[in-house]
């Protein structure tokens, strides 16, 4: 994406200030969006972004700034305004005045893309939406959304240490909302896939399974009557129920947050922090998988980081400055959502491992009690792990059985005390797909778990 030469040259300026350490990021992303609504085009886009971002190092002291003029004297411009920012005193490494020596890394190829989006007609992907569309029509569906978007970012990074690292991501993505109405009574259902490939992704019947499950959602909930409030055993279903894990204890297990003592795990690594069922890991290296990536934006080879082990806390998701900050081994984590944004350490796909139970073992222990089958949004409190997600897909639990749908239920808790009140987990691991957002913006990640049952969470509910 850009010359060797020029490359070590803008490094070498921007280090004039005395930077300990340099690096760049460059990126060309070409994207596709088509939004869908009852059956007719609304929207049909795209863009592209291109450019780069410049980050120095003075000891833990960072430094950030980007530009879209990626010729030699933008960038260039860019490494001289940071430079003169920092002043003229500081050491120069003496490697940078004869050219860096940049070693090419051997990035790991965990999987291949075999049908690339930019080579895909518009017609094709409209198709796919349209299938998505046909499939939600059903029962009392009345209204059915639906957006197609893929995804291919060039990148390149590179730094004073003489790191250089290319890579190509492509992601796709399809996502339905279907609504039931009948009479005054409403629902909505929702299902998002997406995967770190090409229109592979799409192949054999995925778009029509993504409006079924929208629709199935939105049928399922038309009449359901209010949840329970008061404190339950909740059993929390599979895929994207991993999004209370996610938010609540992922978050505060980054370097972002335990570096600066704002994560209540900051200082409890090899500690018990969980019931002894539960492990969990960030793992970017799924062949496929939407929050996968062969290297993060620091060049830093992918892995699959243990974070919770039988109970016990292994490792915290670290960057390059995190490792700066704490000691502790950097684990590919650094991320971010574009040239305009510096890297912080941030999850890729991250879940809780199989237990040994069956889901319907898990249900069979609950006298009364909520099953939340499907999750919806929330917030959370940065640090402590307070949470409030609300249920999209909820019933009651009686005598150990599913019983009636039940509609307007939130779980409130602490994301640290689930981790020791999760009594049971289930053998069905899956995963669902998000955006997440945090300091560096929004990333594609994966959350996930089998079903799981927490002994107590406040419900928030009418009934």
């Amino acid at each position: 994406m850009l010359d060797r030469e020029l490359v070590s040259e803008v490094l070498s300026v921007a280090r004039a200030g005395g930077a300990d350490f340099a690096e760049l990021f460059m990126e060309d992303t070409v994207t596709t969006n088509l939004h869908l609504l009852q059956g007719k085009v609304k929207d049909a886009g795209g863009g592209n972004i291109y450019g780069a971002g410049l980050r120095l190092f003075y000891g833990t002291n960072v430094v950030y700034a980007y530009t879209n003029d990626c010729t030699r004297e933008g960038l260039l411009e860019v490494a001289r305004a940071m430079a003169r920012a920092r002043g003229q005193g500081g050491e120069v490494d003496a490697r940078g005045a004869g050219g860096l020596d940049f070693r090419s890394l051997d990035a790991q190829k965990l999987w291949n893309v075999r049908e690339h989006p930019l080579r895909t007609s518009k017609q094709a992907k409209l198709e796919i939406a349209r299938r998505a569309y046909g499939a939600a029509r059903v029962g009392h569906v009345k209204t059915v959304d639906v957006t197609y978007i893929d995804v291919a970012q060039r990148i390149l990074v590179a730094n004073s240490l003489g790191d250089w690292s290319e890579d190509e991501r492509v992601r796709s993505r399809l996502m339905v909302s279907a609504i039931a109405e009948d009479g005054s009574d409403r629902a909505t259902g929702y299902n998002g896939p997406g995967a770190a490939l090409g229109m592979e992704f799409f192949d054999g019947d995925l778009p029509e399974r993504a409006g079924a499950e929208a629709a199935r959602i939105a049928n399922a909930m038309l009449r359901a009557g209010y949840a329970p409030a008061g404190k339950l055993p909740v059993v929390i279903g599979n895929a994207f129920g991993g999004v209370i894990f996610h938010e609540a204890c992922g978050h505060i297990l980054e370097t972002t947050s335990v570096a600066k003592k704002a994560s209540v795990f900051a200082d409890k690594l090899g500690e018990k922090i969980a019931h002894e069922s539960v492990s969990a890991v960030d793992d970017g290296t799924i062949p496929g998988a939407w929050g996968s990536i062969n290297v993060d934006d620091e060049a830093t080879p992918s892995e699959r980081t243990v974070l919770i082990e039988n109970g016990v806390l292994k490792s915290f998701m670290v960057d390059r400055l995190g490792e700066l900050q704490t000691g502790y081994r950097r684990t590919g984590s650094g991320r971010r959502q574009d040239y305009t944004f510096a890297p912080t350490s941030r999850m890729r796909n991250t879940f809780i491992l199989e237990g040994d139970k069956t889901p319907e073992e898990l249900i069979a222990g609950v006298e009364f009690g909520l099953y939340a089958r499907t999750m919806g949004g929330g917030s959370v409190s940065p640090g402590t792990g307070d949470y409030n997600f609300s249920v999209n897909e909820g019933y009651l639990i009686r005598n150990g059985e599913i019983a009636e749908p039940v509609r307007g239920a939130a779980l409130v808790g602490n994301g640290a005390q689930d981790l020791l009140n999760i009594v049971g987990v289930a053998k069905d691991l899956s995963r669902g797909q998000g955006m997440c957002g945090s300091l560096s913006g929004s990333i594609p990640t994966d959350v996930g778990q089998p079903h799981i049952l927490v002994s107590e969470i406040t419900v928030g509910g009418r009934a």
